[in-house]
Parts: C-alpha cells; sequence; structure tokens
C-alpha cells in the first residue's frame, strides 16, 4: 500500500487563522491535528491537537502541576474558555518545525518512520511541487497496517 491509497483529504488553517476554527475542524473530522499551509496549499507546519491543547493551560498550571489539584471541578472544567483570540500561529514552535511530509507513493513503512520519527499523529502527503494532496492519520496508517498483516 502506498500512502495515497490511505491518506485522507483534510480540511486545512492558514497561520492567521483563529484558533478555535482549528479546534472545531479537528473535532468535527476527527483529526488528531491539523496541516498548516501557505496561499499555495504547501504545509508550513503540522498543528498537533495536544499543541492547542497545551497552550489553552494556563502557564501557571503548566509550571506546576501540583498546583490543578487545587481547582474545583466547576472551574477546572471552564480553563478551555482560555484560548481566546489566539491564532494558528501562536500554537506553533518558533522556529516551525518543518512539517513532516511524504510523497504519494511513499509506503507504509516510510508513512510510519516518518511518523515515528516526527513524533507527528499526522504526515502531510505532498505532491512532487510541494503542493497538498492528502494527509495520513495515525489512525488510518495503524489500521491499514493491521489491516495488511499477516492473517492469524
Amino acid at each position: 500500500m502506498q500512502a495515497h491509497e490511505i491518506a485522507v483529504h483534510p480540511p486545512t488553517v492558514r497561520i492567521d487563522d483563529p484558533v478555535s476554527k482549528a479546534v472545531q475542524l479537528m473535532v468535527v473530522n476527527r483529526l488528531p491535528g491539523l496541516v498548516v499551509v501557505d496561499d499555495d496549499d504547501r504545509p508550513v507546519a503540522v498543528l498537533p491537537g495536544t499543541q492547542v491543547l497545551r497552550l489553552t493551560i494556563p502557564e501557571s498550571y503548566q509550571d506546576d502541576p501540583a498546583l490543578v489539584r487545587t481547582v474545583d471541578e466547576i472551574h477546572a472544567d471552564l480553563f478551555w474558555h482560555g484560548p481566546g483570540k489566539l491564532t494558528v500561529g501562536d500554537c506553533l514552535p518558533t522556529p516551525v518545525a518543518k512539517p513532516a511530509t511524504v510523497a504519494p507513493d511513499a509506503t507504509l513503512l516510510e508513512v510510519a518512520t516518518v511518523m515515528a520519527n516526527k513524533r507527528s499523529p499526522l504526515i502531510a502527503v505532498v505532491d512532487r511541487s510541494g503542493r497538498l494532496t492528502g494527509a495520513v492519520t495515525l489512525e488510518r496508517l495503524l489500521t491499514s497496517l493491521a489491516v495488511a498483516g499477516p492473517s492469524d
């Protein structure tokens, strides 16, 4: 199997899009992250959902996890309202790491290697000109590996 055979056609975001849009797209499409593209639909980054989540947690709690235990349940559930006016660009590290990409004809082993090395739950599939043609999610990769594996 090749990357293009298991790739999904995910929605994308741009650096100046609000985080709230990214979160909605991840939830509605059940994605572990999103591909951030430029105006030419070339990937500039992969935004994992965990990075968005990290930015919503107040810094004081990130620095001292024991402090989290002091917050009651009602108030603990409200931390998510923090992103406010954050943009996708605010969620990306500086400098922005090169996105994890593979060619459409990449094998499942190639996709798995890139995904593991980059620790990314989403790998962009790009054509020869560098334009996004799809993405392989961790779930799709594992499902394909399980189905393609030897039978018991």
